[in-house]
C-alpha cells in the first residue's frame, strides 16, 4: 500500500471566538501537526500591544493573558512557519465583559418609621455598561427601571442606581430588592442576571425592658443564679449591669444581657439594675429585680445507725437543721403511692424493731420563706435467708444409675448463695450451687448418705439435711414423683460449716443446676 503523507496543518483553540471575563485567565493556543519544526508569531490585527505571555513549544504556542484586562479585547492571529516556503495563519476573536458580583444595598439614612429613606444599590466592575439594566422592588412592587444603554465608559465601572422614597409603619420588615441583568445577545456566559435582598428595618427602642431570673429571685444560698435582661430594640442595645449596696452607691458589674452567679452567696442579695442603652436612638431604659439569697439548711436528713437495717434493729430517722431554727420542717415516710406524715420528738422519729413494713422512702422538707427545699433518705432492710423451699427428683431414695437433682429457693436481702456438701470419712466434697440448682449424675451406692445444703447471705444463714440412698441398679424407668421437703426457717448456730462460707460474698437469689461430674463454677 502506498504510504500517506500528511499535509502540513493547523489550528487554533479555542475556536474562531472566545467570551471572556475581565480578571480572569485566559489561554489561546496555537497547534500545529505534520511539521517537525514549526515556528510560531502572534500578534493583534491592529498591531497593538499582545496583553499577555508567549510560550513556545515543539509543536504548539500558547499566549497567556492572566488577568484578562480590557486591552485583551481584539482579534488574535496566530502565524506558523514550516521551513521557509510552507505559512499558515489563523485568528480568534476575544470579546470581554465583566459581571462579576451581586449587587450592593445601601439604605440612608438609618431607616426611622415616618421619615424619607433613599436605597443606594451599587452593580460593581460592570462592562460593557451601556447593556445594564436595574430594577429596585419592595417586596414584589417595582419601585424604580433604570438601563444605561446611553454609557459610553470603556472600562469596567461600578454603576449606581439612587431611589427615595417614604416608607410607612406598614413597610417595616418588608425586602427591598435590586436586580440587575447584562443581557448581551451575542455573548455566552453565565449569569447574565444579579439580584440581592435587603430587609426595611426601623430603628427604635429599647423599650419593655425586663429582667427574668433563674431559678427565681429566691434561690437558696450555693445554687447558681442566672439573672436575664431582655428588651426590644434595633439596633442592637449596650446593656450593663449594676447592683445597689448597701451604703446606696452603685456597683457596676458587667457589660452582658446575662449576668451568672455559680454558686450565691448570702452577700449576693440585693437590687440588680439592668440598664439599656440604644446608641442611634439615644434612649435608654432601666429595670430592675430584688434577689434574696437564702441560706440552705445543714444537718438535714440522717440514719442511725445506718440505712442499712438488720430486722428487729432500732433504728432513728433525723429531720433536724441545726443553722436554720425558724423555719418549719415535716418528715413523711412514702411507700408506693401513699405518703405518711411521721410524729418526730426533737426532729428524731425512732422504729424500736424495724420490720420490712418499714423500708422505703423517708422525705425531709423544710419551709424557707416560700421555697421548699426537699431532702431524702431511703431505708432497706437487710434479711438473713428464710422460707426455704427444697425439691429433691425423682426423690431421697434412688437407684444405681440415675440423676439426682436438689433445687432449693429462698428469700432473702442481699440475695442468697448456696453450698451443698456431702460428709465423707475419708474427705469432705464440697460443691457450689448455679442458680439453687444441684445435679449428681449417675448416682452410685457410694452417693448413699447426708448432705448438708447451706443457705447464707451477710447477715446470716441457714442449714438443711437431706438424705440420699440409693440402692441396686436401675432396670426400667419407674415414675418419677417429685418430693417437696418444706423446712422452717432457723438461723443456724456455729456448725462445723465454716469451710463452706470460702463461697460467700456474691449478692443473688439463685436459681439453676450443678452437676458433681461436670465442674461448673458458681454463677451469680
Amino acid at each position: 500500500l502506498p504510504i500517506v503523507v500528511k499535509g502540513f496543518e493547523m489550528e487554533v483553540i479555542p475556536a474562531s471566538r472566545i467570551v471572556a471575563q475581565i480578571g480572569e485567565t485566559l489561554i489561546l493556543t496555537c497547534n500545529t501537526t505534520g511539521c517537525a519544526s514549526p515556528s510560531f508569531s502572534w500578534r493583534t490585527q491592529m498591531d497593538n500591544p499582545l496583553g499577555g505571555t508567549v510560550n513556545n513549544h515543539r509543536t504548539y504556542s500558547t499566549l497567556t493573558m492572566n488577568p484578562v484586562s480590557i486591552v485583551n479585547s481584539h482579534d488574535y492571529l496566530c502565524t506558523v512557519f514550516c521551513g521557509e516556503k510552507e505559512k499558515k495563519e489563523k485568528s480568534i476573536k476575544v470579546d470581554l465583559y465583566s459581571f462579576p458580583s451581586d449587587p450592593i444595598i445601601e439604605i440612608s439614612p438609618s431607616l426611622v418609621a415616618g421619615e424619607p429613606v433613599t436605597v443606594i444599590c451599587k452593580i460593581p466592575d460592570v462592562y460593557p455598561s451601556d447593556h445594564l439594566e436595574v430594577l429596585l422592588k419592595k417586596e414584589e412592587h417595582v419601585l424604580h427601571k433604570e438601563n444605561f444603554y446611553e454609557d459610553d465608559s470603556t472600562n469596567t465601572e461600578t454603576k449606581t442606581v439612587t431611589y427615595s422614597f417614604n416608607p410607612t409603619a406598614e413597610d417595616i420588615g418588608k425586602e427591598i430588592t435590586c436586580v440587575a441583568k447584562l443581557p448581551i445577545a451575542n455573548m455566552d456566559f453565565e449569569p447574565k442576571e444579579r439580584v440581592t435582598s435587603q430587609k426595611l428595618n426601623a430603628n427604635f427602642g429599647p423599650q419593655n425592658t425586663i429582667i427574668t431570673a433563674s431559678p427565681g429571685n429566691l434561690p437558696m444560698e450555693g445554687d447558681s443564679l442566672k439573672l436575664t435582661c431582655a428588651t426590644e430594640s434595633n439596633p442592637p442595645p449596650q446593656i450593663v449591669w449594676r447592683k445597689h449596696l448597701a451604703d446606696e452607691s452603685i456597683q457596676h458589674l458587667i457589660e452582658n444581657n446575662v449576668l451568672s452567679i455559680p454558686h450565691a452567696r448570702f452577700t449576693d442579695s440585693g437590687q440588680y439594675i439592668c440598664e439599656v442603652i440604644n446608641l442611634v436612638t439615644n434612649k435608654t431604659e432601666k429595670a430592675t429585680v430584688d434577689i434574696v439569697i437564702q441560706a440552705a439548711p445543714k444537718n438535714t436528713l440522717s440514719v442511725f445507725p445506718s440505712s442499712a437495717v438488720i430486722q428487729g434493729e432500732s433504728v432513728t430517722v433525723s429531720c433536724t437543721s441545726a443553722d436554720v431554727t425558724s423555719v418549719q420542717s415535716t418528715l413523711s415516710e412514702k411507700i408506693g403511692d401513699g405518703i405518711t406524715t411521721l410524729e418526730r420528738v426533737d426532729g428524731k422519729y425512732t422504729i424500736g424493731r424495724a420490720q420490712l413494713k418499714d423500708a422505703g422512702t423517708y422525705e425531709c422538707v423544710f419551709l424557707l420563706l416560700f421555697v421548699a427545699k426537699s431532702y431524702l433518705a431511703f431505708l432497706f432492710f437487710s434479711v438473713p435467708p428464710q422460707n426455704i423451699t427444697v425439691l429433691v427428683y425423682p426423690s431421697e431414695n434412688v437407684k444405681e444409675g440415675e440423676n439426682v437433682t436438689i433445687i432449693c429457693s429462698t428469700y432473702s436481702n442481699p440475695p442468697s448463695q448456696m453450698v451443698l456438701k456431702k460428709l465423707h470419712q475419708e474427705k469432705e466434697i464440697i460443691l457450689p450451687s448455679v442458680n439453687g440448682t444441684f445435679i449428681l449424675y449417675n448416682v452410685t451406692k457410694n452417693d448413699t448418705g447426708r448432705y448438708l445444703l447451706d443457705v447464707f447471705n451477710e447477715v446470716g444463714n441457714n442449714i438443711k439435711v437431706i438424705e440420699i440412698a440409693v440402692v441396686g441398679r436401675l432396670e426400667k424407668p419407674d415414675q418419677m414423683i417429685p418430693l417437696i421437703i418444706a423446712f422452717s426457717c432457723v438461723t443456724a448456730v456455729a456448725v462445723p460449716v465454716v469451710a463452706i462460707l470460702i463461697y460467700v460474698s456474691r449478692k443473688a437469689k439463685i436459681n439453676g443446676s450443678y452437676s458433681l461430674v461436670k465442674a461448673l463454677r458458681l454463677k451469680v
